[in-house]
């Protein structure tokens, strides 16, 4: 098909009217206010109509402002959406809590594309990634709701993350395996309760949670070290319909500051000149299905059987020599009974 493609609170009053308690894992934020930062959160209800109703925010193409949520596509074909913070985020360490909605009147396959959250140095570049261009600079997590690669063994909706510095593609027809870095399944359209997703970045690690069963609990679904990204860059989701279409809906952005100590070298670091970058062991082209959604180990490549060949001559080494040690000790042994 053609692929066009948080707290949870302010205050403690605001969480009982929006979605009753909820209890938050200790690797998460507790959703304090004063770690709110109003300037990169979008929350109902929006006053006003248009523009006019979030004053932080841009929007454009297909998009819908309503009192209570922000549609960014409706259940229409090859429609693109997307809204954008325009203050950018200087943040080192922050959690993202979205609150949303996929639906429409599409069963099983027949529904697309998905939606799709961004960090990013480039903002209101409408494209063929989820309504958004592709090549960018930084973080995207992506809510895939169709899988274009028959061939998958996926289950899908599926969650996953990219980091870009601009060099690399999103691969639809591939549904973004071979930069993808990590994912997972989740449930998350057409429910009729609540569905939330977290992003929390923190000392080069990032994280993502869901809470889309309606269980009130975070579980977990992508985490990652060695993730480098800058400051500077503008927070902003967008989704695509193609073929298929769904309503693609976005009721609260809310991103909270993180009060973490980095190691005084940091201090000397222009965190705006980082490139994004992820450190693996393992490239994410090296990723192979599971039907789980999960990821294996794929095939060998040549420095991995390289180090294996390396680690399997070091131990026979190692066993050599101690044979010889244990053989010499034997004979010399042996010798004082003579």
């Amino acid at each position: 098909m053609a692929a066009g493609a948080g707290g949870l609170v302010a205050a403690a009053a605001l969480l009982l009217a929006l979605a009753g308690p909820r209890p938050v894992p200790a690797e998460l934020t507790d959703g304090n206010s004063e770690h709110l930062k109003r300037e990169h959160s979008l929350m109902k209800p929006y006053q006003g109509a248009g523009s006019a109703a979030m004053p932080l925010w841009d929007f454009q193409d297909s998009t819908m402002v309503t009192s209570q949520y922000v549609r960014l596509t409706p259940d229409e074909r090859s429609r693109r959406g997307s809204i954008w913070n325009r203050v950018p985020c200087f943040l080192k360490d922050w959690e993202l809590h979205v609150h949303f909605k996929i639906h429409g009147a599409g069963k099983k396959n027949l529904h697309g594309d998905g939606l799709a959250l961004w960090y990013t140095q480039e903002r209101l570049t409408s494209g063929p990634v989820f309504g958004s261009k592709d090549n960018f600079h930084g973080l995207a997590i992506f809510l895939d709701t169709y899988p274009n690669d028959e061939a998958t063994e996926r289950v899908f909706p599926y969650i996953s993350a990219m980091v870009n510095n601009g060099s690399l593609s999103y691969d639809h027809s591939k549904d973004g395996r071979w930069t993808e870095l990590a994912g997972c399944s989740a449930d998350l359209r057409n429910q009729n309760h609540d569905t939330f997703l977290a992003v929390r970045y923190s000392r080069g690690r990032l994280t993502v949670m869901t809470d889309v069963e309606d269980k009130n609990e975070w579980k977990n679904c992508i985490d990652i070290a060695g993730v480098q990204l800058p400051t500077g860059y503008f927070f902003g989701a967008s989704a695509g319909t193609g073929d298929l279409s769904d309503n693609h809906d976005i009721i609260s952005m809310k991103l909270f500051q993180l009060m973490v100590e980095h190691p005084v070298e940091d201090e000397s670091v222009d965190w705006t000149k980082i490139e994004p970058s992820v450190s693996l062991l393992k490239s994410p082209k090296d990723n192979v299905d599971d039907p789980t959604g999960n990821f294996r180990s794929g095939p060998l490549t040549g420095w991995k059987v390289f180090l294996l060949l390396l680690c399997a001559l070091l131990g026979i080494i190692v066993c050599a020599v101690v044979g010889a040690v244990v053989f010499q000790k034997r004979q010399e042994r042996n010798k004082r009974f003579y």
